[in-house]
């Protein structure tokens, strides 16, 4: 099982300019836009950073990326205006934006390193993720601040990085994948966008009176026993899922279920070994919640151009040791069943239930989440050199919650498309979890080389 850690070996310097504000490049309307009752949850309530990375391309060699952007940017911000604007807090903790116009965080910057010196480090975690995206001193709240940070990174060999922060309740992976089409179609001298972004927060607003008939799991009070005990440290690290890994993770799944996708068979590997990783008491409760975009589970869908928020997590809850003494495929059909529920009505319900319970924040003790990072295709966008060698989220974890992880689409030092997972984990449980993946995978491929030997053995006879 291939894993990977950010090298710490590789220090590069940075150069950074101050950090500006760049508007609209022309007037956009001064207004206030509530969020929806999903956009404002408080498990949506923090900064999501994300990184791209483009080679050098001759063609280009007169055009800056620092000034293309920056450019490009004015422009899209008058389509997307809301995004220059600043967040306020209203009663209920109800958020809105105030849609004053004073624009988004810009950085240029110029790094002496290489793309090549970064290796096969094009891939989360990044090394000196930090000197890449300056966390600007102040910035970092969800009101009263922008709610974008871009900083573009020149470095030696004519490549550049892109690197984004951006306030998650403005807008899931589909809708900044929107954003950023739109940004680089503007980049690449389009006068406006070819598919016009749609407010509409009031398609998932909670009803009034609020009418709450499902049992959210995802959002039971659970007491924490490891509370008073320390902040335990956490690491970073990867694991590649390619065609090998995946197919013998199949392998363990009941033929019944063997129609199940990709994502599924991810999740229910990763709540698995994570569980057995953290040496979880087996009488308490685990969740897994995989995100589910449910853009197309409303009738009509979701308006093409919508940009908010359009998800649920979905939980998938049973017991420590049922979880580790069976195989996969149990997990696998809790999930299936999880994601199963995610209906129009379901995603009224938790507006209603957003409004009636405070905007709460979702379970996280002993809760692993996953999100199926594969079809944003991050690394498509293309400001004009064409698509990124990454593009995608820089690290495990969401917010100050490690147990998130992302399904994010990579090739591999040998070619091969599959997956990375960045983890986060103390470092004795990343050992763990390292030790339970390689075993599993392993075992089975064990297993399919005895079932083979013999067949051909036969044969030849």
């Amino acid at each position: 099982m291939a894993s990977y850690t950010s090298p710490l070996s590789l220090i590069f310097n940075v150069r950074r300019c101050q950090p500006e504000l760049v508007p609209p490049c022309k007037p956009t309307p001064h207004e206030v836009k509530l969020l929806s009752d999903i956009d404002d949850q408080d498990g949506l309530r923090f900064q999501i950073p994300l990184i791209f990375i483009y080679r050098h391309k001759p063609s280009m060699a007169e055009k800056d990326p620092v000034q293309v952007i920056r450019e490009g940017l004015s422009k899209t911000l008058v389509f997307y205006y809301p995004f220059a604007g600043r967040l306020r807090e209203g009663p209920g903790r109800k958020l809105m934006v105030d849609c004053t116009g004073e624009g988004v965080l810009f950085i240029e910057a110029d790094a002496d390193v290489t793309l090549d010196q970064f290796g096969d480090a094009l891939q989360p975690p990044f090394p000196c993720f930090q000197e890449l995206l300056y966390d600007v001193p102040g910035s970092e709240q969800v009101t009263n601040c922008p709610l974008l940070l871009i900083q573009v990174t020149r470095l030696k060999c004519g490549g550049f990085v892109v690197a984004i922060r951006m306030n998650h309740t403005m807008s899931d992976g589909a809708g900044l994948k929107q954003f950023l089409n739109a940004l680089a179609e503007l980049c690449q001298g389009a006068s406006q966008p070819s598919v016009q972004p749609v407010w509409q927060r009031e398609l998932l607003m909670a009803r009034d009176p609020p009418h709450i008939t499902f049992n959210h799991r995802e959002y039971e009070q659970v007491l924490d026993t490891t509370k008073g005990i320390g902040t335990p440290i956490i690491v970073d690290q990867s694991f590649f899922f390619g065609p090998a890994e995946i197919t013998a993770l199949r392998r363990l799944i009941p033929f019944h279920l063997r129609k199940c996708t990709t994502v599924d068979v991810i999740a229910a590997c990763f709540w698995h070994c994570r569980t057995k990783a953290l040496q979880i008491d087996p009488n308490d409760d685990v969740r897994m919640m995989v995100l589910v975009n449910a853009r197309a589970r409303f009738n009509p869908p979701l308006p093409v151009g919508y940009y908010g928020n359009g998800f649920s997590y979905p939980a998938a809850v049973t017991t420590a040791g049922k979880l580790c003494r069976n195989s996969i495929g149990y997990a696998v059909e809790l999930i299936k069943k999880a994601k199963g529920e995610v209906t129009e009505e379901y995603m009224h319900f938790v507006a209603d239930f957003m409004v009636v319970n405070g905007r709460c924040l979702f379970t996280t003790v002993r809760t692993c989440i996953l999100s199926d990072l594969t079809r944003a295709r991050f690394e498509e966008v293309n400001f004009g050199w064409g698509e990124a060698l990454y593009g995608g989220v820089a690290k495990g974890g969401a917010g100050d919650f490690p147990g998130a992880t992302y399904m994010v689409p990579h090739k591999n030092e040998k070619g091969e498309e599959g997956i990375v997972l960045p983890i986060r984990l103390p470092p004795e449980a990343m050992k763990r979890f390292a030790k339970e993946l390689d075993d599993m995978i392993e075992n089975q491929n064990q297993l399919a080389r005895s079932k083979i030997g013999p067949s051909f053995t036969n044969s030849a006879l």
